[in-house]
């Protein structure tokens, strides 16, 4: 029996009832949406990448990725997964950012230590002191500075059996006296690290160029820029004479959609990013 066709001819998806639209909560903005159409349907012409929704009040929303099922009666199912940023966050032209913390410990060389040369009250004692150091066996010899063709002289201590070559400090041999136990022959300790990762997705190719000229500089506050990338509950900040706190330290960029999904990293250092090393933003 042939078929028989009434109603619309379905040359032109039509969209289905019960698409449904869901927000991330930080202003992105994501659709799944339905289309029947006839098998003489140019798929290819109505799926291009970043076409707007059909419905009016979501036009911002562009099309991402979508499934073909080619179905019985000469009727083709199209479902289509539309994404976008909300008018109402930013004027639509970039997210709030999305972003999460993770502290831990990392090794890191003794001298670099904030209790290794200048005492600090939050600990028992100092590591080795800010000398001048003392001159002693128990480390090896060394080629005296102010003589450095001469005859080897005996290497320098401070606390704890922190051994240098010279009684000003100079090179740091490491720890020489083993009635120190805990610190004889130790180079590195276990030093807190916070590291911040997030996204954020962006519409145009100039905001996404403007964050990466951001890269490897430290700011003072929870924003680089226009773009404000930590949490209010982020430590932040400047170490006076040193520099800012928190470092972007990783930006990476992917299509998605007609979006810009950039996911980035933080790092976030107590004693501060010097700004000798690192720019330092306002």
């Amino acid at each position: 029996m042939a078929i028989v066709n009434t109603g619309d001819d379905l040359v032109a998806p039509i969209l289905q009832s019960g698409w449904t639209v869901v927000s991330d909560g930080f202003g992105l903005t994501t659709s799944v949406s339905v289309f029947k159409g006839d098998t003489t349907t140019d798929v290819a012409a109505f799926l291009v990448k970043g076409t707007a929704h059909p419905d009016a009040s979501y036009s911002y929303l562009k099309i991402d990725k979508w499934r073909i099922s080619w179905d019985a009666l000469d009727i083709v199912t199209i479902t289509v997964d539309y994404v976008g940023i909300a008018p109402s966050v930013n004027g639509g032209l970039f997210t709030n950012p999305n972003t999460s913390g993770a502290n831990g410990l990392t090794s890191e060389p003794l001298t670099s230590h904030p209790n290794f040369f200048v005492a600090d009250a939050a600990y028992a004692g100092v590591i080795a002191g800010a000398g001048p150091y003392t001159a002693d066996t128990l480390g090896p010899l060394v080629q005296s500075k102010a003589t450095p063709k001469g005859e080897p002289t005996l290497s320098f201590t401070g606390s704890n059996g922190a051994c240098f070559e010279s009684e000003d400090g100079g090179r740091f041999i490491g720890f020489v006296d083993p009635i120190y136990p805990s610190f004889y022959g130790k180079t590195n300790y276990l030093a807190t690290t916070t590291t911040y990762s997030g996204v954020i997705y962006m519409t145009e190719e100039a905001s996404v160029l403007s964050i990466l000229e951001y890269l490897n500089k430290a700011s003072a506050t929870t924003a680089w820029g226009s773009f404000d990338l930590l949490p209010d509950w982020a430590p932040v900040g400047t170490v006076i004479n040193i520099g800012h706190v928190n470092l972007l330290s990783q930006v990476n960029v992917e299509m998605f959609g007609a979006l810009y999904k950039v996911n980035y990293e933080i790092r976030y250092s107590k004693t501060g990013w010097d700004d000798y090393v690192y720019i330092n933003v306002p």
